[in-house]
């Protein structure tokens, strides 16, 4: 039931062989994903984040900048603290070690998102067409 959000295959990121430079939770004057602070079984605590909430933002060696968005609704369980000291592990292992951040759903709505995905053949298509 949770959600681990990675930056998929085609990310721009990943393809064209960039250096990521940096990579900021700080997502605005008031909002540090960093300052997410869970606890207990019911997850008090954490950050709600709605379908179109930036988790962090990447900055990559020839000025651009990314912002990863967390696509779906749901607490913010975890982020991923490693790939702030070591960005490299987000382009060498994007789908393991060099993950994003963790959401858990709510319990009722989890069931809908999971059928709004994609799998992996149908994303595949949807690259094809682009």
């Amino acid at each position: 039931r949770i959600c681990v959000i990675t930056l998929a295959e085609a990310h721009p990121l990943l393809q064209s062989g960039k250096t990521i430079k940096s990579i900021n939770y700080q997502i605005s004057a008031n909002c540090s994903r960093l300052q997410n602070k869970v606890s207990g079984k019911s997850k008090r605590g954490a950050q709600f984040l709605t379908e179109l909430a930036p988790l962090c933002r990447i900055s990559s060696s020839d000025g651009e900048e990314y912002t990863v968005y967390s696509c779906i609704r749901g607490r913010l369980i975890e982020v991923n603290e490693n790939i702030l000291s070591n960005p490299a592990i987000l382009q060498e292992k994007p789908s393991t070690e060099g993950y994003i951040a963790v959401v858990l759903p709510k319990f009722e709505e989890s069931k809908s998102i999971t059928q709004g995905l994609l799998t992996q053949k149908e994303y595949e298509e949807v690259l094809l067409k682009r």
